[in-house]
Parts: C-alpha cells; sequence; structure tokens
C-alpha cells in the first residue's frame, strides 16, 4: 500500500457509499491489474491449434492477467466468480486476500478475507482429530473453542467412523469434506469459497451451500469460485464473470449466469 492510498478504515466506516439497502461496503477492488512474469522456454505453445505466444523466442513473458477490474462488495451478499479456465478467478481472489500483489490499482478489505481452505496446515500422516486442532489454531480459533466445536466439525465432515484414522488414508472427499468443516466453523465477514464444492456427492453440496447461505446471513460476504452454474444458481444472488481477465458482467446471477452460457454454446462474448 502506497502513501497516497487511503486507509482501510477511511473506505469502510460511515461515511462510506452504501448500496440501495444501506449496506456497508466490505471489499473494494479499484482498477485491479495483475502481471505474471514468466519465462518462456522458447517452443511456442500449442492450443487448440493456435500458439499462445505470437513469437517463439526464449525471453521473460509477461501475462497480464487481470486488466483493469472493479467492483465493490458489500455486507450480506454471496457472489458467485464464473469464467472459463485461465479467465482470471483464482488470481482476484487471491489478489483480495493479499496473496497476489497487484501490479496497479488496489484492494480494499474491511477486514482480512479467509480462503476457504486450511489444507497447508494439516498433515496427512496426523488423525481426522489432530487436524482439527491444527486447523482449528491455524485460524486463530484457542485450545478451548476447538475442543467446543469438535463434535460438530466432526458430525459436518460425516467423518465419525474414521475421525481417529490418518487423513492419508482417507479419500479425497472425505479430505475436502473435513477441510470445509474446520474452515466454515467459525464466523467470517469475508470468506472465498474457491471450487470447494465440486467435491462430495449432492447431498454434501447442498449441506455446504447451506453452510456459505448461513455464514452470508450473519453479515458475512462470501466470495463462490466455480464452473457449477447450478451451485451459483443455488447460493449466490450477484454473480461476476471474467474472461481472459476482463470484468464482461456484474449483476444478477440469472442474467450473468445466462449470458455466459449463451456465450460458451457459441453465441459470442457479450461486451
Amino acid at each position: 500500500m502506497t502513501e497516497q492510498t487511503p486507509p482501510i478504515e477511511e473506505i469502510t466506516r460511515p461515511p462510506y457509499i452504501a448500496d440501495a439497502a444501506g449496506r456497508r461496503p466490505v471489499v473494494i477492488v479499484d482498477d485491479l491489474h495483475v502481471k505474471y512474469r514468466v519465462f518462456a522456454s522458447g517452443k511456442a505453445i500449442k492450443r487448440r491449434g493456435r500458439s499462445l505466444f505470437q513469437n517463439s523466442g526464449r525471453g521473460i513473458r509477461v501475462v497480464h492477467a487481470l486488466k483493469g477490474v472493479s467492483f465493490t462488495a458489500y455486507e450480506n451478499e454471496s457472489i458467485g466468480v464464473i469464467g472459463a479456465n485461465g479467465s482470471g478467478k483464482s488470481t482476484m481472489m487471491r489478489a483480495i486476500t493479499g496473496l497476489t500483489p497487484p501490479e496497479s490499482g488496489a484492494v480494499y478489505a474491511a477486514s482480512r478475507p479467509n480462503l476457504l481452505g486450511v489444507g497447508a496446515a494439516l498433515i496427512p500422516d496426523l488423525s481426522g482429530e489432530r487436524n482439527i486442532v491444527l486447523g482449528g489454531l491455524a485460524l486463530g480459533l484457542s485450545r478451548k473453542e476447538v475442543e467446543e466445536l469438535r463434535d460438530p466439525i466432526v458430525e459436518f465432515a460425516e467423518l465419525q467412523e474414521f475421525i481417529d484414522l490418518p487423513m492419508r488414508t482417507y479419500s479425497s472427499g472425505m479430505q475436502a469434506r473435513l477441510k470445509f468443516a474446520i474452515a466454515t466453523i467459525k464466523h467470517h465477514e469475508i470468506l472465498i469459497v474457491d471450487e470447494a464444492l465440486s467435491v462430495g456427492d449432492r447431498r454434501f453440496r447442498k449441506r455446504s451451500e447451506d453452510r456459505i447461505r448461513e455464514i452470508r446471513d450473519n453479515a458475512g460476504t462470501v466470495f463462490l469460485v466455480s464452473h457449477s452454474m447450478t451451485s451459483i444458481r443455488d447460493t449466490c444472488s450477484r454473480t461476476i464473470w471474467l474472461n481472459k481477465g476482463e470484468l464482461m458482467m456484474d449483476g444478477p446471477t440469472d442474467e450473468v449466469v445466462s449470458a455466459y452460457e449463451e456465450s460458451r454454446s457459441g453465441g459470442g462474448v457479450v461486451r
């Protein structure tokens, strides 16, 4: 943050610009640009018969992952983020959490955004029980709070019979359920869920969507990144569509998803 950038408190406390419902802004993305610098080996990379780069010489290539994205997210919103692979969805979420620095522009947040997933803190050789403690502590909970939340976490993850086994013995779905249960047991003012609902059976996805709505209804703001338009429609009232790093649409979910699906079916990209 440069000296010219206003402090977060000045952006998110009165007099701030509320929406029509009087809700306060919790995330402001202002003309955000993100660029990656990657080394090209000298071989042209082909995809669907075309080269990703104009020339095949060796050297540093600049990938412009986000191109001037701007929007404001308000409290009690659940916002879907959609787009094809490589559109910049995960880059934008990492920029919001501070994991990816912007080339220019800025991100302001009323509190620290939390990216769903405590996977980095979990250890495969430890039991699910021990990983609940480890994950809870990583989220900033006290040991007493973790102990009190242990049973709800196990119940939500549906791992009652397996919680004493090493996590490396779990299927990918079981691991994802445990990570989701740990990460969402704590109230989050700003929560980012990146493809976490793509695993598990339909019943667990429904319970996960209900948990996201519960977080939103408790004055939280949720970003859901997903390729499942069903999950987006069922969970989000507002959706942002990214295409090649550009913000294509931002509005009511049905309108944005319909336009996105039309573009994917050959109707062209709406601008």
